[in-house]
């Protein structure tokens, strides 16, 4: 090439100075540098931004799942202060029953322990046992007045304690029934349980007794507390226990879910010949 055809040496040379590319080239780059830095710049600070939103919604489920976990807590710790305050209140009206139980028991020794009245506790229950003869006459359910009076007397006892039931129970020694009381009582089951049901009556018409709080059962000859084999064990084993227990304890008395059942009396012919006595 001909020094005529280059422009670019003749320009440099015209105008002294040699041709430098720099002046035109970095500013640019340094734009476009820039301009890159500035987006990446840009996403970094969208995706903190986005990364700060889910924080924001992490924080805010937390939030509410701590308050609901408070507001649960609440609850249950009223729950807790109520079951205590349940728990006292039991254990207080439990501490005045026993208290009661006891003063009951000893006021009933004091007026009617005697010869022919016992009194004895088992298992919270508190048993008045009085003697047959005390309460009939022989091979008999009708109450005598004696026996009447007794009842009176352990009425105005229960009349201070309402909230007691009482089990009157039957029960006789091991002889037959004999001579004319057959055709009432064919068995001791039915004369036990009609002496018991004569003190239950008794009790509720003439004494004032809530029926509710009351039951009768006869045992007949099958829950002895002596031997029957002699005349003072005999008496012993006829009598009237009147079971006095907390309401708690009157649907399981061990006593009556364990007793034989009690039979209906059932017509029976007349001896053919009277024996000589009745029981």
């Amino acid at each position: 090439m001909s020094d005529s055809k280059r422009p670019f040496t003749d320009y440099a040379t015209k105008s002294g100075e040699p041709f430098k590319m720099s002046r035109y080239v970095w500013p640019g780059a340094s734009i476009l540098i820039i301009a890159v830095l500035a987006a990446c710049l840009w996403a970094q600070a969208r995706q903190n931004e986005r990364n700060l939103d889910a924080l924001r919604d992490q924080l805010s489920q937390k939030s509410s799942a701590l308050s609901t976990a408070q507001t649960d807590n609440a609850g249950l710790q009223q729950q807790i202060a109520g079951m205590q305050a349940n728990f006292a209140d039991l254990e207080k009206e439990k501490d005045q029953a026993v208290q009661s139980a006891r003063g009951l028991e000893s006021e009933m020794r004091n007026d009617l322990e005697s010869k022919d009245v016992t009194i004895s506790k088992l298992q919270g229950k508190l048993t008045v046992n009085i003697l047959d003869r005390v309460l009939f006459d022989s091979g008999e359910a009708e109450l005598k007045p004696d026996g009447q009076s007794v009842l009176l007397k352990i009425a105005a006892f229960l009349a201070q304690h309402p909230e007691l039931k009482i089990h009157v129970i039957g029960h006789t020694d091991n002889v037959p029934i004999r001579g004319n009381a057959r055709n009432r009582f064919p068995t001791n089951w039915e004369l036990s349980t009609a002496r018991a049901l004569a003190a239950v009556r008794f009790l509720t018409e003439r004494a004032g007794v809530d029926p509710r709080r009351l039951g009768a059962v006869g045992y007949g000859e099958y829950r002895p507390v002596a031997d029957n084999s002699t005349p003072e064990g005999r008496a012993r084993n006829r009598r009237i226990a009147i079971t006095i227990l907390p309401d708690e304890l009157a649907a399981a008395d061990t006593s009556a879910t364990n007793a034989p059942p009690v039979m209906p009396p059932v017509p029976v012919a007349p001896p053919t010949a009277p024996d000589p006595a009745a029981q």
